[in-house]
């Protein structure tokens, strides 16, 4: 996969930090000044086990989480402390795919309405957006009479796929991808990982694609970030990284991985339990 070297987003020295319960509650540090940068068309994967705080620096870029120290970047822009109106101007250019395709779209409303809503916030409607509904079907591989049904008459895979269209209704520069495949069968991942490569081949989308899977991050992405405990430990090339790791915790994360061998699954699991206790990480 090429890539370019021009900056889209840049976080600096991030720190996200939750009001604490009760008046008087000392607050929750979550992110421990973060840094990372994502090019213009590459892919970034932010990998790391559940509570490591992932997420919350996608929700942060978001403007879903509060950032209480350093900065985010967009375009050359500050956007750590954006107001709403200019959020909604991001939005333009700067998109997520949730998680969980059931959830994810409203199960009241066509997908034609699904994908229109996102155009008439800006501004698009009526036949204008009606076309632009039918290429964004084209586009993730479903077909126009799609628009007339709901999300429950698809599976999960297709949710998803309606979820991507629904991302780049607005022809985003960068799409923010949290676990995007997670909740999907394995045949299903690929498909819906293939289709997020050949999209970003065709229009030059950037992506931080969030996953506690390194064979995930692996397949899609240029660098990979790793983040434990709330700071970034290890960072580089993909393959290097999710192959040949140097910080003993993405060798664990590596050992983790399933393997189709019964026996060297064993193996493997043995030698990450002895490589937990000796570096005294968690047992997970």
């Amino acid at each position: 996969m090429n890539t370019t070297t021009d900056e889209l987003l840049q976080v600096d020295d991030l720190v996200v930090t939750y009001a604490g319960k009760g008046m008087f509650a000392k607050g929750v540090e979550i992110l421990h000044g973060v840094s990372l940068r994502i090019g213009r068309g590459e892919t970034l994967g932010l990998v790391g086990e559940s509570g490591c705080g992932k997420t919350t620096l996608g929700r942060a870029v978001l403007g879903l989480a509060p950032v209480t120290g350093g900065r985010i970047e967009f375009g050359g822009k500050d956007i750590s402390h954006a107001t709403r109106k200019e959020r909604q101007a991001l939005s333009r250019d700067l998109q997520v795919v949730f998680q969980d395709p059931y959830t994810s779209l409203n199960p009241a409303m066509t997908i034609g309405d699904i994908l229109s809503e996102p155009l008439g916030i800006q501004g698009i409607t009526g036949a204008d957006a009606r076309q632009r509904v039918r290429t964004l079907l084209d586009r993730v591989h479903m077909p126009v009479d799609a628009m007339d049904r709901v999300p429950r008459e698809f599976s999960g895979g297709q949710r998803q796929r309606i979820a991507i269209a629904r991302a780049l209704a607005l022809e985003p520069k960068l799409i923010v991808c949290d676990e995007p495949v997670s909740a999907l069968d394995l045949s299903t991942q690929a498909r819906v990982l293939d289709l997020l490569l050949e999209i970003q081949e065709n229009i030059g989308v950037s992506y931080l694609f969030i996953s506690h899977d390194l064979d995930v991050v692996r397949h899609i992405s240029h660098r990979v970030s790793v983040m434990y405990a709330g700071e970034i430990v290890e960072d580089g090339d993909a393959t290097k990284v999710t192959t040949d790791p140097d910080h003993p915790y993405t060798r664990r994360l590596l050992l983790a991985s399933p393997v189709p061998d019964p026996d060297r699954q064993a193996a493997r699991r043995e030698e990450r339990l002895a490589h937990t206790a000796a570096m005294g990480f968690e047992v997970a």
